[in-house]
């Protein structure tokens, strides 16, 4: 199932939530997109939503890494929030759980980022 995005500013944080597989097809540069929007427009940090993603394949990998460059060099924080089992196990994985701060819920990183 491709990759759908929903994305709202609140306050300083983009929220995206994105449901699908991440597999960084034409939905990558997508997403990428949506964020380097949102920093133009004055937004400091970025939570990504995976609770409904059931996949992540190493492009969409490299399109959560690209968010985060984008986002860090902006000064800001990228956080992930509510992951599968199966995405949590390819996070620790990948070791990406060490770069990548990671939430149980939205509501735990809306607070962490405001």
């Amino acid at each position: 199932m491709k990759a759908e995005f929903e994305s709202q500013v609140q306050g300083k944080t983009l929220v995206v939530k994105i449901k699908g597989d991440l597999i960084g097809d034409e939905s990558g540069p997508r997403l990428v997109g949506i964020v380097s929007d949102g920093l133009e427009e004055g937004v400091r940090n970025c939570i990504v939503d995976l609770s409904q993603v059931r996949y992540i394949s190493s492009s969409g990998i490299g399109v959560l890494i690209t968010i985060l460059t984008k986002v860090r060099n902006a000064d800001g924080e990228v956080l992930l929030t509510s992951p599968s089992e199966h995405v949590k196990k390819l996070l620790i994985i990948t070791k990406l759980n060490n770069i990548f701060t990671v939430y149980d819920s939205l509501e735990e990183a809306l607070n962490q980022s405001s």
